[in-house]
């Protein structure tokens, strides 16, 4: 009886299968396909230049490139970290504490009008300059002052649109201690 329910079972399987309605049910390569929408994706170059003056005197010139893909639909985002550990002396149970200090840039690119690109981007810079004698505490094996770091930062957040080969001055500051000018200038390059 088993035997003849599996021949059962298999002849209505048959059945069914050649129905053109049953069959046509199931399927879904007649169906069109939507088109895949192509989104047209553009390497950039992104060269960030920060220099410092002091007075009429440039002190510093220090240029970073970012290279990053740029969608119509998505734009495209580049980060860079470059930097150093600093070690300071904190004070309390006579220890160390280390503080990142260097730059870190984050930039963001979307496609603008006929060709050109808006830049969103985020330029922080900290960096060690002099330093200040410290009370070393209870620490017999050091003997005399512990020279501190000054810790400088800078930070700007801004938003230019440029085309292949422009750059735009983008920020301008004035530490208010030292009395130096941090500049930085964008320049953006579309890749081949």
């Amino acid at each position: 009886m088993k035997r003849n329910n599996k021949a059962l079972f298999a002849l209505a399987l048959c059945i069914l299968c050649a129905n053109p309605v049953v069959c046509a049910q199931g399927a879904t390569e007649d169906k069109p396909k939507a088109e895949a929408h192509t989104d047209k994706v553009t390497p950039l170059k992104v060269q960030v230049l920060v220099t410092e003056f002091d007075g009429e005197k440039k002190v510093k010139s220090m240029p970073y490139v970012a290279y990053l893909n740029s969608s119509e639909s998505h734009g495209g985002s580049g980060r860079l970290r470059i930097g150093s550990r600093v070690p300071v002396y904190t004070g309390k149970d006579s220890g160390m504490q280390y503080l990142d200090v260097g730059t870190n840039i984050d930039c963001r690119a979307t496609h603008a009008d006929a060709g050109s690109f808006h830049l969103e981007l985020i330029v922080e810079r900290s960096w060690v300059e002099g330093e200040v004698a410290a009370a070393v505490g209870e620490r017999p094996e050091l003997s005399g002052p512990f020279k501190e770091p000054i810790i400088r930062q800078f930070k700007t957040e801004m938003g230019v649109t440029l085309r292949d080969g422009q750059s735009s001055e983008s920020a301008q500051a004035t530490d208010p201690l030292s009395g130096r000018v941090s500049k930085v200038e964008v320049t953006l390059f579309v890749l081949k």
